[in-house]
């Protein structure tokens, strides 16, 4: 099915720039909300990026008006009745999001897709709210969504074939890297990021090594930012619910790191308070330090960067033990995703293992598990390559194969 006219209810900043990369790729989309405040910050986040583009010289004015022109706000749902594809971005609640379908269903043609932008809740739940399971599917994009190429594109267990072909095409047309991920708690990148996020953590409060060194070292060893500038960007109260949600699926090996408590209790909610893990304008730290304190120094703490980066590797194996995704499907959500590289080259979690060796990672993991406990236990596909004598680059095979 070709999509001709797209939707977007809510006009948040994922609403809103979801609606801006609609345009952009030329299609008409309207843009709904329940308050006319939302809306209009909705549509002023459209204006910012297309005027950005203008400041840059990318864009003329004129274009930047016909693009805008395509994006219709609206209150009401009288303008969806000729949709072909309905992207919810409402609040991370199950209940509200099936509001959202119920009232659309009202409306929408029978043969339009819904999608929705959610990073954790189910699918298949959501298909079941509504009368048309096999036109229910996940298409999460990343914040910031007119930045950010990649989409996870997750199916519920109901959702069709032709759903899945549809959206990914689409998600093609809007200039993004569309990966299809088997509904998981977290889906993969936010699943994958999670441990690493949760290991740097532990070892801050462990008194292993600071935040600027923690950050120091990933960002040496390929990526983009340290996971306490990305905490602070994304909201440690988002963090810790993604952390508890994850913990409640996974069991022990995601159990959230207590220091993640003791900020949300005191506000340090990241830059958009002014305050996180680091402090920004007036803020300082010196709270955290304190935080830190507080728990007693762990003298077996150790911080190195396989500390914190094997935990994500490790869950990488997992997701594909599971058949979460295809290998070179997660290596590329977490390059296009996160930005991730090594020795400055773009690689993904499994192609990096494979270069370091995959029975240096396991020994690590086990050395780790050891000191550490069930947050490091090493994934079975892992042993098994191993004994194998899949090692990586240096036999010829691991994860992938080498010439």
């Amino acid at each position: 099915m070709y999509i001709f006219k797209a939707g977007v209810v809510g006009a948040g900043t994922m609403g809103g720039e979801i609606a801006q990369v609609i345009s952009f790729s030329g299609l008409p989309v309207v843009l709904k909300d329940i308050d006319q405040q939302m809306l209009d910050k909705g549509m002023a986040t459209i204006r910012r990026i297309y005027q950005s583009r203008v400041d840059k010289g990318r864009m003329s004015a004129g274009e930047m008006e016909s693009k805008l022109a395509l994006v219709e706000p609206t209150l009401s749902y009288d303008s969806f009745s000729d949709v072909d594809i309905v992207i919810e971005a409402v609040p991370e609640k199950m209940a509200i999001k099936k509001q959202v379908l119920a009232e659309l269903e009202q409306v929408v043609p029978e043969m339009t897709i819904f999608a929705s932008n959610t990073s954790a809740l189910s699918i298949s739940e959501l298909a079941a709210a509504t009368r048309r399971p096999a036109k229910v599917i996940g298409m999460h994009f990343f914040n910031p969504a007119h930045v950010m190429k990649l989409v996870e594109v997750i199916p519920g267990l109901e959702t069709s074939q032709e759903t899945i072909d549809d959206v990914v095409m689409f998600a093609e047309s809007l200039r993004k890297i569309p990966v299809v991920v088997q509904e998981c708690p977290g889906f993969l990148v936010n699943r994958l990021l999670m441990p690493y996020l949760n290991e740097a953590t532990y070892c801050l409060q462990e008194g292993a090594a600071t935040a600027s060194e923690i950050d120091k070292a990933v960002v040496e060893f390929g990526m983009p930012m340290g996971p306490f500038t990305l905490m602070d960007m994304l909201g440690i109260d988002v963090c810790q619910y993604v952390g508890e949600y994850l913990y409640s699926e996974y069991g022990p090996r995601m159990t959230p790191a207590p220091l993640f408590y003791k900020l949300v209790e005191a506000g340090r909610l990241g830059e958009k308070a002014g305050k996180g893990f680091y402090g920004y304008g007036g803020e300082t730290d010196e709270p955290v330090q304190q935080m830190i304190a507080s728990f007693g120094r762990a003298p077996e703490s150790v911080f190195s960067v396989e500390r914190v980066m094997y935990p994500l590797i490790n869950e990488a194996v997992l997701a594909l033990q599971e058949h979460i995704a295809s290998i070179n499907d997660i290596d590329m959500a977490m390059i296009a995703g996160t930005g991730m590289t090594y020795h400055g080259e773009r690689k993904g979690p499994l192609a990096i293992a494979d270069i370091i060796g995959l029975d240096v990672v396991l020994a690590g993991l086990e050395q780790f598990h050891s000191r550490y406990g069930e947050r490091f236990r090493p994934a079975r596909l892992l042993r098994t390559k191993v004994r194998a004598g899949h090692l990586g680059v240096k036999t010829g095979r691991g994860f992938h194969e080498y010439a």
